[in-house]
């Protein structure tokens, strides 16, 4: 009989003769390498059979617990909480009530026991009645705080027999919620195997099915290797690689393949000797052999070539790369390489495409390394000279140094921005000269005619000429020759003009010369607009950024103040400080950072410096400002997570915006601080000491919820307290430690400092040379206010002492040299008085301040706030703080930890108080009859 395989026969062949081709092994021969494969299939079937039995046994183990744990849980949960197990337990019998009940809840739940017990663990039932009364065995400590216990533990004999006992103990709680017993139920678990064993003939017949399966694959593999050799016996194969190995190494056309992931397989000789490879560079990855740029892109890279050339040492050589399985996602590729030097050599043009192509890779390697436009422009030049011209210059639009998009309008007037070559022999106009270019110039024309104007032969270039005729005169005389004038062009907008000059002693510019000099100005172009809108970015943030920030030091008499802040080299981040003056002499210190770069955290600062400001107007306590302030940070962070916030914008949300807030009291000598996680100050001691006050650390802004803890310092007159930011102390090349403690030993000694040399000083220290984070410094040196300068006694809460008040007010005035704010004070201080007598509750203090100005503060232990109305005629009061209003100049509450104290500041020129229109009382005296007013003060 005949088999057919269903495919038509090859051509007839001759079979090679060797003992391979007398006999054909078996395919399940252990000797060939498909038996071999086929026993390991067999052994990984027997394991996994024998994987999945064991598997099985042990998820049936745990599927057994985990049923019984639920079920305990379940049926101790129910008897807690059934009606009456509380009462019983409380009864004078609780066995007697609960026994009859427990056991038929366990046979109704199906578990093997549940047992009552009290708080001590004393059983009060259980299904054999001679444990009843007995200890308990298990965990009752978490039940008895409220919360279920399950565990496997072992005890006394149950009626299921003997097995893995998991019991849950619940308690029994009251109306009250308080625990007066606990319910145990468990349940045995017994022999799983019931559970498994009817899979186990699934899995051995599997495990069956699988070595057939292995058995009639290795057939089919061996069959199938055996027609794509065409039978050949492996000595066939070595003799057949042989020969190819043979006329691989004899071409003179260097072949290397490569493979999927970047590695050298193979590469004959004259690959070898035309890339320099080195005796062991096959299996190397093609990044480690050494190989110029170019090439090792080349060989690294997907991309398809053909007929390209590339530069490698001083050869030429033309190049084609194919993949080597393109019918299939295999990877690798196969390259071909040509010497072609010889070739350049004689027609001497390659030698030319070699430095232009050299040139052009120097260009993009070195034009555009900053963001700097006059430092691009500057690589621009010293790219091109000497390769491509002997003198080059770079005129910019006087726009595009600023960072502006550039108008026809300013074309006219450009900028000389970089010089490349032997200025001193040719003379041409200096660095930063602005140029105004006549009609007729190439540098004109190029930049109307958007293309590049040869100037052959200058001497015959009169547009050229007339410019500047003097200076040119002066120009060939140094033997400058040609000239090709290249617009500057980015996205269709002119930036300004390139000019390319040679002298006699080169050759003039060619046709050939004005492609390649295009392309050069391209690529600058492109990095040129790049720094030119990065330069206009920066500067609008900048820009935004100090208009955000503080422009003078506040009117204060409690500190000295000075700081310092440098943005960062590549864009504005959100450090922020502030001095902000506060009612009764104090000063609040307020630093900032708001995590990121750019105009949203530029941004974020101003709405948060705002946000201080407007806390501080309330004078709220330190923590409380914080704590407004995290929760205006999460209301923010909450508005970016809107559906109607733009896509892709700068930033997303403040989350780790980082604050450190400071009360300064120049009357107590005392700075109350805390700090949501930013760095903490510095204090420099009147003595040069320099100190960490201890200030505790709390979390950042924006996570919300959590406390901001304050301390309060003891600062003599004299002392300085240093506040910054990470930027400062912070650095890619050392961690915050160790800026520290360079912090501490630049400010060791700065007792007698100012706060100006002080800044300075840490500055000159710590500034790094380049820095890409914000640094934000503030130095506060204390004052005291003098003691002769403060008046304050305690009020009796009686209506009828408030002339007395009035009295030594005048007294103390007099003493000051302050007679003529008498009248105002004295009708400031005996309305606020009154009111406190009348609406406050005691103690009643007045306390005044000389500074600036003159402060008038009356306290008392209530925390109602008065507040200002316009009373009717008919009303007997309520016009008082209408009156203080308009004698003071501002007035105001703060609260404190005993009450509040009423405040009213009037402003002082020279020790005499400042002219105030009194037509407005005026007015309100006509208004209002004086009589009607209760106060006896008046």
């Amino acid at each position: 009989m005949e088999e057919f395989s269903g495919h038509p026969r090859s051509p007839e062949r001759h079979p090679p003769v060797g003992p391979s081709r007398e006999r054909r092994a078996s395919p399940l021969d252990l000797r060939s390498a498909a038996g071999q494969v086929f026993l390991l299939q067999v052994v990984v079937v027997v394991l996994l059979v024998v994987a999945a039995a064991v598997g099985m046994v042990l998820q049936a183990a745990s599927d057994a617990l985990q049923q019984g744990r639920r079920e305990s849980v379940v049926a101790a949960q129910s008897f807690a909480n059934a009606p009456g197990v509380a009462a019983a337990l409380r009864s004078r019998d609780p066995t007697a009530v609960l026994q009859p009940r427990a056991e038929a809840a366990r046979k109704r739940a199906g578990v093997d026991f549940v047992v009552v017990m009290s708080t001590k663990g004393i059983r009060y039932t259980y299904p054999y009645t001679g444990e009843i009364g007995k200890k308990f065995v298990g965990t009752i400590a978490p039940a008895l705080k409220g919360r279920t216990v399950v565990e496997q533990a072992g005890g006394p004999p149950l009626p299921a027999g003997r097995g893995t006992a998991v019991q849950a103990v619940v308690p029994v709680t009251d109306a009250h919620g308080k625990v007066v017993g606990l319910v145990s139920a468990g349940i045995t678990v017994k022999d799983v195997a019931g559970l498994w064993m009817p899979q186990l003939p699934i899995i051995l017949g599997s495990g069956a099915a699988a070595l057939a399966l292995a058995v009639t694959g290795t057939t089919l593999v061996s069959r199938r290797l055996r027609r794509q050799t065409h039978g050949m016996a492996p000595e066939e194969l070595a003799q057949l690689y042989e020969h190819h190995d043979a006329v691989l190494h004899a071409v003179r056309e260097g072949v290397l393949i490569t493979s999927a992931d970047g590695r050298l397989m193979l590469a004959n000789d004259e690959a070898t000797q035309l890339l320099g490879l080195p005796a062991d560079a096959r299996g190397r990855p093609v990044r480690e052999l050494g190989l110029p740029e170019p090439v090792m892109c080349l060989l690294t890279s997907p991309e398809t070539v053909t007929d390209e050339v590339y530069l490698a040492g001083h050869r030429l050589l033309a190049v084609n790369k194919r993949p080597t399985y393109p019918q299939a996602d295999r990877g690798g590729s196969v390259v071909t390489l040509r010497d072609t030097t010889e070739l350049a050599a004689v027609t001497g043009r390659a030698e030319v495409a070699r430095e232009r192509l050299k040139l052009l890779y120097e260009a993009g390697v070195g034009i555009g390394t900053t963001l700097d436009v006059e430092r691009t422009a500057q690589e621009l030049a010293d790219v091109a000279v000497p390769q491509f011209a002997d003198l080059v210059t770079v005129d910019l639009l006087e726009a595009v140094l600023r960072g502006w998009e550039p108008t026809a309008e300013g074309w006219r007037h450009l900028r000389r921005a970089a010089i490349g070559g032997d200025r001193r022999m040719i003379p041409v106009y200096p660095l930063g000269e602005v140029i105004t270019f006549a009609r007729r110039t190439p540098q004109m024309r190029a930049l109307q005619e958007r293309r590049v104007v040869l100037e052959a032969d200058l001497r015959q270039a009169p547009g050229w000429r007339e410019q500047d005729p003097e200076r040119a005169d002066k120009a060939l005389e140094c033997g400058l020759r040609s000239l090709a004038a290249v617009p500057l062009r980015a996205r269709n907008v002119p930036l300004g003009v390139a000019n390319f000059y040679r002298t006699v002693d080169s050759p003039s510019f060619e046709p050939d010369d004005l492609t390649f000099a295009e392309e050069l100005a391209a690529r600058a172009a492109v990095a040129i607009d790049n720094a030119r809108r990065f330069t206009r970015e920066h500067a609008m943030a900048v820009t935004l950024q100090r208009s955000l920030l503080p422009r003078r030091q506040p009117e204060q008499d409690a500190l000295e103040v000075a700081w310092r802040y440098l943005p960062a080299e590549a864009g504005v981040g959100g450090d922020w400080f502030d001095v902000i003056p506060l009612p009764g002499a104090r000063v609040a210190l307020v630093m900032g950072d708001v995590v990121g770069h750019g105009l949203h955290a530029a941004a974020t600062m101003g709405r948060l410096r705002t946000a201080v400001h407007n806390f501080s107007t309330l004078d709220l306590p330190v923590d409380e400002v914080l704590g407004n302030l995290d929760d205006l940070v999460v209301r923010m962070d909450n508005e970016e997570d809107t559906g109607d916030a733009t896509e892709g914008h700068e930033g997303e949300g403040v989350t780790g915006a980082t604050c450190l807030y400071a009360v300064y009291d120049p009357v107590a000598e005392a700075c109350t601080l805390a700090r949501a996680g930013h760095p903490e100050p510095v204090v420099v001691r009147p003595d040069g000491t320099v100190t960490s006050p201890g200030v505790p650390t709390s979390a950042p802004l924006g996570l919300g919820g959590y406390p901001f803890e304050t301390v309060e310092l003891s600062l003599p007159e004299g002392s300085q307290l240093v506040l910054y930011t990470n930027g400062l102390v912070e650095d890619r090349t050392h961690d915050m430690d160790v800026g520290m403690d360079r912090l501490r030993r630049a400010l060791d000694g700065s007792g007698g400092r100012t706060p100006e040399e002080t800044c300075q000083t840490v500055i000159d220290a710590l500034k790094p040379s380049h820095y890409s984070d914000d640094i934000a410094l503030l130095t506060a040196r204390t004052r005291k206010f003098p003691p002769s300068r403060v008046a304050e006694w305690d009020v009796p809460p009686d209506p009828a002492l408030v002339p007395a008040v009035r009295a030594r007010c005048r007294e103390t005035l007099l003493e000051w040299g302050l007679e003529e704010t008498g009248f105002a004070t004295e009708l400031i201080v005996s309305e606020l008085v009154t009111n406190a007598i009348r609406y406050g509750s005691p103690p009643v203090g007045v306390r005044l301040l000389r500074g600036r100005c003159l402060i008038c503060e009356v306290s008392d232990g209530s925390g109602t706030s008065p507040r200002l109305r316009r009373a009717a005629t008919t009303d007997e009061g309520g016009r008082g703080l209408f009156l203080v209003a308009q004698f003071a100049q501002r007035w105001g509450t703060r609260y404190t930890t005993h009450g509040k104290v009423i405040w009213a500041e009037q402003i002082l020129h020279g020790d005499t108080p400042a002219a105030s229109g009194l037509a407005p009382v005026d007015f309100l005296l006509d208004q209002f009859d004086l009589d009607q007013f209760e106060d006896p003060g008046l």
